[in-house]
């Protein structure tokens, strides 16, 4: 090319680019991007998106119907997380069920048994004995960006294998169970969500599961949450294993209260708020301990204990039974007490009416 040619140089075409519509792509090649010549192409690109990864997760998703239970029939939505018949959904989809009913994506029906629930995280697996079956992948939603592509499949009032697309909204965000225990790492997407949809899978743009699909706002508009896969697959790996979660107790009902300002500088403690002791359970951890009713917890193992949901995150499974310093204040005076945790027992199943 002649370099004092101004003609020459105007001739040469601008590099022009598109963004990837999937997070996982890897890095650039050698090849120049092509950028859609229309509004029209880009929205094929992203239809075409869309369509691959409902293919790849659709045969995978299901509808459960509760046939008698605890709080009458209803449905929700499932996946299957493994070839042999196991399928994920939320605690509350299936919670006081006596019989379930699975219908899998090519109208095939099957009784399923309830293996195991969490209700402190909203999770639970059931399990069906059906051959050809295609199990969902789990993706590490440690990786989740906002503004991704994400896909929801489920049964939203019983319409089955219904699609809604959008974005992460937010990540990281917490959330309450029934049970009243925080759930943290919740992820908020703006795909759509109604009743029905709930355990049924948010996927990326590769069809892989990022995410549980859990609760709505109901006045709200864009404004659904989802439990993130990396949580799902350490409970769904627990449930059928030992059909429950195992977590700790020290025995003490409690409430959250601020710090006298002067106690906290004079102590030096990392948080100005701790949990007032309101109740001990006797013979518990925490009265063995040496414990008393109107004590505030403000520690435990090193790390400050400003609410009830901070002491709840630190008495997990790997706490039981081990010897642990709980920091307080006793009136002005702090204090270290040495507690054993031990095992929180599963919650006991309500009375049920009628056959079982």
């Amino acid at each position: 090319m002649n370099i004092n040619n101004p003609t020459a140089r105007q001739s040469q075409p601008a590099p022009r680019f598109v963004p990837a519509l999937n997070e996982n792509a890897g890095s650039p090649t050698s090849a120049t991007p092509t950028l859609p010549a229309t509004d029209a192409d880009l929205l094929d690109v992203y239809s075409h998106t869309i369509s691959a990864t409902v293919q790849r997760v659709a045969s995978s998703v299901v509808n459960i119907r509760v046939i008698s239970g605890e709080r009458g029939q209803g449905s929700g939505s499932g996946f299957i997380i493994a070839r042999d018949g196991f399928i994920l959904t939320n605690s509350h989809v299936v919670q006081g069920a006596r019989e379930l009913e699975v219908t899998l994506h090519d109208a095939r029906v099957y009784p399923a048994q309830l293996i195991g629930t969490d209700p402190e995280t909203d999770l639970a697996v059931i399990r069906i004995d059906a051959p050809d079956l295609q199990h969902a992948r789990l993706a590490d939603s440690s990786r989740i960006r906002i503004g991704q592509i994400a896909v929801a499949i489920g049964s939203p009032y019983g319409f089955q294998q219904t699609v809604t697309a959008g974005i992460v909204s937010a990540l990281g965000r917490s959330m309450r169970a029934e049970s009243g225990r925080l759930m943290d790492d919740i992820i908020q997407t703006d795909a759509a969500l109604n009743p029905g949809n709930s355990g049924g899978p948010l996927l990326n743009s590769a069809g892989e599961v990022i995410g549980v699909n859990t609760a709505v706002i109901l006045p709200a508009q864009g404004i659904c949450f989802a439990i993130a896969s990396n949580t799902a697959q350490f409970v769904a790996a627990w449930l059928i294993k030992e059909q429950r979660i195992r977590r700790s107790s020290i025995g003490v009902a409690g409430q959250n209260v601020p710090l006298h300002p002067r106690v906290v500088r004079f102590h030096r403690l990392p948080t100005d708020r701790g949990v007032l002791v309101a109740e001990i359970e006797p013979g518990s951890p925490a009265a063995l301990a040496g414990l008393r009713t109107g004590d505030t917890l403000i520690g435990f193992k090193g790390h400050a204990i400003a609410t009830i949901d901070d002491l709840h995150k630190r008495l997990v499974a790997a706490e039981i039974g081990v010897p642990s310093p709980l920091m307080i204040l006793r009136g002005t005076e702090k204090l270290f007490l040495m507690v054993v945790p031990r095992e929180l027992p599963p919650p006991q199943p309500r009375p049920r009416a009628g056959r079982n």
